[in-house]
Parts: C-alpha cells; sequence; structure tokens
C-alpha cells in the first residue's frame, strides 16, 4: 500500500513507519522538518519511505502525494504533558491539531483519486475527566479544555465523510514504550524518588506503543471500523497502581507522593494531565476482535524494561 503519514517523527511515528516499512508497504512522510525525518529514515535503511517537506497550516505542492495513496495516518500534534498551559501554549496545541486538520482533509479533497481511509488522531482526553464513569466510544464528549480541543479535532476530520473517504478518529491513551512519557518518569524513579501522584486514584487509562501501532494498522486494513475508536488496553489501573507496577519493572522503590499542589503550581492548568484521569475502554477493538499483546500493564512494563 502507499501511505501518507503526518507526525512520523513523532513517539509513535517512527515506530508505525518502521513497522509498516517492515510490511512492505510504501510511506510518504509529510514533514515540517525534513532534515529530521530523512535522519531518522535514512534511504539505505528506509527504500521505502520518500519524506515531503510540507507546512502544515497551508496547501502546497505536497498535496500532490495525497492523491492515489490508498490511506493517510494523521498523528500530528504538539505534545500535552510536562509543559505549563499558557494561553501561547493553549493556542498551539489547538491550532497544531486542528488547523492542521483542516489543511489535510483540504488536501485530500483536492486529490484526483481519493484515500480509502483517513486515520486522524484524538485522544481520550474528549471524555473529560472522572474517578467513577467508565467511558467508551459510545460515550458523551466532557467540557474541559482538553475536551473540547478534542471535540473541534475530530470535527476538523469529519469533512472527508463527505468525500466517500473512511473516517477513523483515534482516541489515544498514554502511550508507554522505551522514551515518550516514561522516559520522564524514569530518572525520578531510579533514584527512589518516585510515587503516586496527587491522591493516586485518577485513572491512568494505558497503550503499549506496539500495540497501538498495530492497532492502526489494523484499522487501515477493516473496514468495518469507522469512526470513533479508543486506542487504550483493556485494563486500565489507577495511578497508584500503575506506580506500584513501575517500581517493580525498574526494581526501584516508589515512596515519595507528588503533592497536586506542587503540580499546580509549576504547571497550572497543564496539571490536568497528571492529576485528572479517565477509565477508558476499547469497545469497539474488542468487537472487532483486536488482540492486545500486552492488555495488562505488569506484562506492558515488564517488556519495555526487559
Amino acid at each position: 500500500m502507499k501511505i501518507v503519514v503526518t507526525g512520523a517523527t513523532g513517539f509513535v511515528g517512527v515506530k508505525l513507519v518502521e513497522r509498516l516499512h517492515a510490511l512492505g508497504d510504501r510511506i510518504v512522510v509529510l514533514a515540517r522538518n525534513s532534515q529530521k525525518a530523512n535522519r531518522q529514515f535514512p534511504q539505505e535503511s528506509f527504500p521505502n519511505v520518500e519524506v515531503i517537506g510540507y507546512n502544515p497550516l497551508e496547501l502546497g505542492d505536497w498535496t500532490k502525494v495525497v492523491s492515489g495513496c490508498e490511506a493517510v495516518i494523521n498523528l500530528a500534534g504538539e505534545p500535552l504533558a510536562g509543559v505549563r498551559w499558557t494561553d501561547k501554549r493553549k493556542q498551539e496545541i489547538r491550532d497544531s491539531r486542528i488547523l492542521t486538520t483542516k489543511v489535510l482533509v483540504e488536501a485530500i479533497a483536492k486529490a484526483d483519486v481519493k484515500p480509502q481511509v483517513l486515520i486522524s488522531g484524538s485522544a481520550i482526553g474528549y471524555y473529560g475527566t472522572s474517578l467513577t464513569k467508565d467511558f467508551d466510544e459510545y460515550s458523551y464528549a466532557g467540557s474541559d479544555f482538553l475536551a473540547n480541543v478534542c471535540k473541534d479535532w475530530e470535527a476538523a476530520a469529519e469533512g472527508v465523510s463527505n468525500l466517500g473517504v473512511r473516517l477513523v478518529k483515534l482516541r489515544t491513551g498514554i502511550v508507554l514504550g522505551m522514551g515518550g512519557a516514561l522516559a520522564k518518569m524514569l530518572p525520578i524513579f531510579q533514584v527512589g524518588g518516585g510515587g503516586k501522584i496527587g491522591s493516586g486514584k485518577q485513572w491512568f487509562s494505558w497503550v503499549h506503543r506496539d500495540d497501538l501501532v498495530e492497532l492502526i494498522i489494523f484499522a487501515v486494513k477493516n473496514n468495518q471500523i469507522i469512526g470513533a475508536v479508543n486506542a487504550t488496553a483493556p485494563q486500565p489501573v489507577t495511578n497508584e497502581d500503575f506506580t506500584v507496577a513501575f517500581s517493580k519493572a525498574i526494581k526501584r522503590p516508589a515512596f515519595l507522593p507528588v503533592p497536586a499542589a506542587a503540580l499546580i503550581l509549576v504547571f497550572g492548568e497543564g496539571a490536568t494531565v497528571l492529576l485528572d484521569g479517565q477509565k477508558v475502554l476499547p469497545k469497539k477493538a474488542e468487537i472487532n476482535q483486536f488482540a492486545f499483546k500486552y492488555p495488562q500493564i505488569e506484562a506492558a512494563l515488564g517488556q519495555i524494561f526487559s
């Protein structure tokens, strides 16, 4: 297949391109920083990867590569966690998702031969936060900042449905692998400074990066999968349970809890990513008989740190 990918140099995108290449697909990487992308995917190692530089906020010559591809996978977006949400940062979070998706949909509309499917990123922040509710793809959206970002992000992708293109809205949880969120936590835990965050009772809906990549490919190939899909493992845990499993996987104690007030002081509204959560279940993945390789947190972390 010929597959166009945005966000290919990110934590998930790199692994996805590597996997698609191993499967024999031809991948066109749309990259804001083409030099970085070419270093990530050197021709001698990735002969089936073509890197095209593009401005994700406006149409250009890059739109030509969309015509004739079988699938477009849209993973672009500025990171959410670990930074203070100033007004400027919140606008960047929105624009890097919503405006870029609108432009990509315009590119698909212009294509002479349209792709069969658009896999467009979203997040479990769509549901808002709760200590008590279970959420699946049929649950209502929340009303906080992240929920509104996700609603607008998904709405920006909806235009392809009118073009005869199948749309999958990938609501991703916290992605676990060597790097990403775990890389930021690891140094603290390695010196015995790790611990639960806030009350520790908030839900931590996660997914192993390998399972996420396989779920994306599964959604590309399965015509029955349409609309929202929760990209989360079937067994979410609380933050406290995650902390215990993490400390066990790296063989370090975790006895220093992080006070909620300290995080709010450092990150302001951005602390919600760490202090609040939601219990999200992958109902559609299970209905369509997708097999998670790492459904349990202990096995996932054990593989990552083995």
